[in-house]
C-alpha cells in the first residue's frame, strides 16, 4: 500500500512541478482529482472480497470519475449482464425510495411482434403517479407516442428518463392467426382503441409494497404480496402485516418476480416473520469476508417486528420469481429453504444468481459526497449453501410470464405465475408441464414466456441494479 502510494504521489509531484514551472501551482485540484480514487483503492486492498482481482496501480487511471474508475478495478466475479454489483453513490442522495429521475412511474417491456411491429407492454403502475392518474394499466399495449411508431431506442425517452409530456396511443393485439392460409386474408396485428394524455414526468416516490390480498382456490386461503424492493424502511411491510388483523390462512405466496434486492437487515426482518417458531435463535444468513480480515459473521432468525413478534401460522410458501429477481430476494429463498423443507415451493423462472453483498464506507476528508459500496461478502445460507452465482436458484415449477398473451391483474387467475400455484391449492400438486405448441387443457400449462409472436427486446426490471446492502 505505501509503495503504491509513494509511486503514485512522486508521479503527481513530478506533474505539479512541471506546472508550477509555468508559472501557475495547481497543486491542489490535482491532488483533489486523485485523492478520491486513492482513498478507493486503498479501501478495496483492504476490504474488497476480490482484492486478489484488482488490477496493478500502474493500469488504472486515477483521475478517472470515482464511479469509472472502481468498474475499472473490478473483478469479473463482482458483475453480471452488465451490472457491477459493487458501486459509488452520491451522499446528497435524497430518498432511496424516490425515482433516480422525473418519471411517468411505470414499468413496460419493449417487445417487437411477427409483424415487426414495436411495443411497449405495461407490467405495473406505481401509486400516485403519471402513468396512473392517466389510468394505464397492467397488459396495456402502447403502440405510438405522439402518432409516432416506437423504435427499439425509445426506451428510456419513455420510461427511464422522459423529459416532457406525451400522447400515448392504445392498442389490442390480434395475433396472426395460424389456421389462415389465404394471401389474401386483411389482417390488422393492432386494433387502435384510444389515447392516453400524459401528464409532465416527475419524481416518483416507488412503492416497496405493490399490493397485497387474501386470495382462495379450492378449500385453501392464500395471503398474497407482490414486494418489490427490500427498502431501508420496514414501514410498508409492518403495514401489511397489521391489515391482517389475526386472520387464518393457509398459504403465503410471496411475489419477488420483479424485486432486484435491497437491503439485508429488511430481508432478515421479513424472513423472521416468514419462518416457523423452531428457527428463531437459529442461523438465519452467514456473511464470509476474505482471507485478510478472515471472519464470518452469522445472523439469526428473531423476533420480527413485521409480525410484532409472533410468528405466522401457515402451511406452505410459494415464491414466485423470474430472471429479475435477485440479491435480497434470493437470500429469502436460500436462507429459509433449510427450515422449510417441503413447504417452500419456487415458482417460475430461475433467479438472477447474486450471492455477495455490498457494505458502505465513506471518508468525508478523502471522498467528500460520496458513498462506496464495496462487495466484501459471500452470502450463504445455514447449511453453507452459496454456490448459486452462474445459475441462479432453480425453481421447482418452472413458468415465465409470456408478455405476448394476457398478463392478469397480480395475483389472479389470469395471472400467468400464479396459475401453477392456485393449481396446486386446489388439487394438492402442479400441474403436468406442455410444450409451448402443444395444446393446452386444464390440467396443463406451457413454460412460454414469450411466444413466437413475440420477442422481448428490453427487460424493464433486468435494467435496474441488483444491490444487497449490509446497513451498520
Amino acid at each position: 500500500m505505501k509503495k503504491h502510494i509513494s509511486h503514485l504521489i512522486y508521479g503527481w509531484l513530478a506533474l505539479m512541478g512541471l506546472l508550477s514551472s509555468c508559472g501557475e501551482d495547481r497543486s491542489g485540484e490535482y491532488y483533489a482529482l486523485i485523492a478520491t480514487k486513492t482513498w478507493i483503492y486503498e479501501v478495496m486492498q483492504e476490504n474488497y472480497l476480490f482484492y486478489e482481482d484488482i488490477p496493478a496501480e500502474e493500469k488504472l487511471d486515477f483521475f478517472k470519475k470515482p464511479a469509472e474508475f472502481l468498474t475499472s478495478a473490478a473483478s469479473s466475479k463482482d458483475q453480471k449482464n452488465g451490472y457491477v454489483f459493487s458501486h459509488v453513490d452520491s451522499v446528497f442522495t435524497t430518498s432511496r425510495a424516490t425515482s433516480t429521475y422525473p418519471c411517468f412511474g411505470f414499468e413496460a417491456a419493449l417487445v417487437r411482434t411477427e409483424g415487426g411491429t414495436n411495443a411497449l407492454r405495461v407490467l405495473y403502475t406505481q401509486p400516485n403517479s403519471p402513468a396512473e392518474e392517466a389510468g394505464l394499466k397492467r397488459g396495456d399495449w402502447i403502440i405510438a407516442v405522439d402518432n409516432q411508431k416506437v423504435s427499439t431506442s425509445d426506451y428510456s425517452t419513455y420510461i427511464t428518463r422522459p423529459t416532457k409530456a406525451y400522447s400515448f396511443t392504445l392498442g389490442k393485439y390480434n395475433p396472426y392467426p395460424e389456421e389462415v392460409d389465404d394471401p389474401e386474408f386483411n389482417y390488422v396485428e393492432f386494433d387502435t382503441i384510444g389515447v392516453v394524455p400524459m401528464p409532465e414526468p416527475r419524481y416518483v416516490e416507488e412503492q416497496d409494497v405493490l399490493k397485497y390480498s387474501i386470495i382462495s382456490s379450492g378449500s385453501r386461503k392464500a395471503f398474497y404480496l407482490l414486494y418489490n424492493e427490500f427498502g431501508e424502511s420496514t414501514d410498508a411491510l409492518k403495514e401489511v402485516f397489521s391489515q391482517l388483523n389475526g386472520q387464518q390462512f393457509d398459504d403465503i405466496i410471496l411475489d419477488l418476480r420483479y424485486n432486484p434486492g435491497g437491503y439485508v437487515n429488511t430481508s432478515q426482518q421479513l424472513c423472521s416473520a416468514l419462518a416457523p417458531a423452531t428457527a428463531m435463535g437459529q442461523p438465519f444468513l452467514h456473511m464470509t469476508y476474505n482471507d485478510k480480515i478472515n471472519k464470518t459473521e452469522t445472523l439469526n432468525f428473531e423476533s420480527s417486528p413485521l409480525t410484532g413478534g409472533g410468528s405466522l401460522s401457515y402451511q406452505n410458501l410459494y415464491v414466485l420469481t423470474s430472471g429479475n429477481t435477485a440479491s435480497a430476494s434470493e437470500i429469502v429463498i436460500n436462507c429459509l429453504k433449510p427450515y422449510m423443507e417441503g413447504r417452500l415451493y419456487q415458482v417460475g423462472a430461475a433467479t438472477f444468481g447474486k450471492n455477495v453483498a455490498q457494505q458502505l464506507f465513506t471518508n468525508a476528508e478523502e471522498a467528500p459526497g460520496i458513498e462506496l459500496w464495496l462487495t466484501t461478502t459471500y452470502l450463504s445460507n445455514s447449511q453453507g449453501y452459496y454456490d448459486y452465482f452462474k445459475e441462479g436458484l432453480l425453481p421447482d415449477f418452472e413458468i415465465e410470464e409470456n408478455y405476448g398473451a394476457e398478463l392478469g391483474d397480480f395475483g389472479s387467475a389470469e395471472d400467468q405465475l400464479m396459475q401453477p400455484v392456485l393449481y396446486r391449492m386446489e388439487n394438492g400438486s402442479f400441474p403436468v408441464v406442455t410444450n409451448p405448441d402443444e395444446s393446452e387443457d386444464a390440467t396443463t400449462l406451457s413454460r412460454s414466456r414469450t411466444s413466437k409472436h413475440v420477442q422481448l427486446l428490453v427487460d424493464p426490471i433486468a435494467q435496474k441494479p441488483h444491490y444487497n446492502r449490509i446497513k451498520r
